[in-house]
């Protein structure tokens, strides 16, 4: 199965949440209320290196991911 990089999540346990599920390396879930990330990888050093330098540019990506869902739902 081909899964999108991007996947939006929902829990009613927590109704303010906006989840967004990176399916690929690195692989994590943010919660874009506050931005939490919970990495769903082990990392090494080296790893921990590259991760915090992109960990922004992430977070860019999950959030234009998620106006952008947004908005074809408001089209629709």
């Amino acid at each position: 199965m081909t899964l999108p990089k991007y996947i939006l999540g929902d829990n009613t346990d927590y109704p303010t949440a906006i989840f967004v599920i990176h399916t690929e390396f690195p692989r994590f879930i943010i919660n874009l209320e506050d931005d939490e990330v919970e990495w769903l990888e082990e990392f090494d050093n080296h790893d921990q290196k590259e991760l915090e330098s992109e960990t922004e540019n992430y977070i860019k990506e999950a959030t234009e991911f998620y106006d952008r869902e947004v908005a074809r739902y408001e089209d629709d």
